[in-house]
């Protein structure tokens, strides 16, 4: 099963979700507004992509915070700030069985999926 996960009105969300659905490519949409992300999740996702490729550091959640806290991220401080901030994850985050994307691109997704 794939799984894509971010907030339903990111434009970015709306884009991949427009492209899965026109592939005919079934998919479940993990909320992040609704359903949150567990640690453990995030845990794995800084093993596979790094937290420096899942934060956001363009967008508003992440200019709002605390320079201070941006200035000496680590993956546990990471990790915490995308829980209690799910907006400064980049999104989208695909998860199927065989391919793990963070954000959207066509041709990756059409080389991937």
């Amino acid at each position: 099963m794939t799984t894509l996960y971010g907030i339903p009105n990111c434009d970015t969300i709306k884009r991949a979700r427009k492209w899965l659905d026109d592939k005919n490519i079934a998919y479940e949409f993990h909320d992040y507004k609704k359903a949150g992300i567990d640690r453990k999740t995030l845990q794995n996702w800084c093993k596979e992509f790094g937290y420096e490729t899942l934060i956001n550091k363009r967008g508003t959640t992440w200019r709002k915070l605390e320079d201070q806290l941006k200035n000496n991220i680590n993956e546990t401080s990471a990790i915490k700030i995308m829980q209690e901030n799910t907006s400064v994850i980049k999104r989208p985050v695909l998860i199927s069985d065989h391919t793990k994307i963070v954000g959207f691109n066509e041709a990756d997704y059409k080389s991937l999926l």
